[in-house]
């Protein structure tokens, strides 16, 4: 089995994760490569339900926006908008993936993707893991002393951690 090196393109490498949403937008600051991370940054992008939809939008992207030039990511991973039940939901969650993966190729950063299933796949070992396994996960794989909250933000961190393990796949089909 081939396993890339460092000398061959495996680098730590800084990733934002974003878990989109309107109301709550959970983002994670990663360093590191598919064997060891750290977590730079976690939280939550808060916009008010009561608030005009444009003013949400604008607001959204000026967090991000700022997030992005703070802490320069060579890859802004998203997870992708698979399925939802409720159109509402879904609608408010690509308008704020939309505006993540805007401004993320507006500044040049590499930008990816990844479904509910997939991050959980790669990052607790179970495709329909719960919430609170990938919070434990996200602990345990970026030796956190508590478990990251709001959820939001555990999730952002959980798919920059998948790109960290896939990245190195990526490389060698390329």
């Amino acid at each position: 089995m081939f396993v890339p090196s460092v000398a061959q393109g495996h680098r730590r490498r800084r990733v934002v994760g974003i878990d989109p949403g309107l109301t709550r937008c959970g983002y994670a600051v990663i360093e590191g490569s598919h064997n060891a991370a750290v977590s730079l940054s976690l939280g939550v992008i808060r916009t008010s339900a009561t608030d005009d939809l444009a003013d949400r939008l604008l607001a959204l992207r000026d967090d991000i926006a700022e997030l992005l030039d703070e802490f320069t990511p060579d890859v802004v991973a998203i997870e992708r908008v698979f399925f939802q039940a409720n159109v509402r939901t879904a609608m408010s969650v690509g308008q704020a993936s939309g505006i993540a993966l805007v401004e993320a190729r507006a500044r040049g950063c590499e930008v990816v993707q990844y479904t509910p299933n997939q991050i959980k796949e790669t990052v607790a070992g179970y495709g329909a893991a719960d919430k609170a396994q990938i919070q434990k996960m996200v602990k345990l794989r970026l030796g956190l002393a508590t478990t990251p909250r709001p959820a939001d933000a555990a999730d952002a961190a959980a798919i920059a951690l998948c790109h960290l393990a896939v990245e190195p796949l990526h490389m060698v089909l390329r």
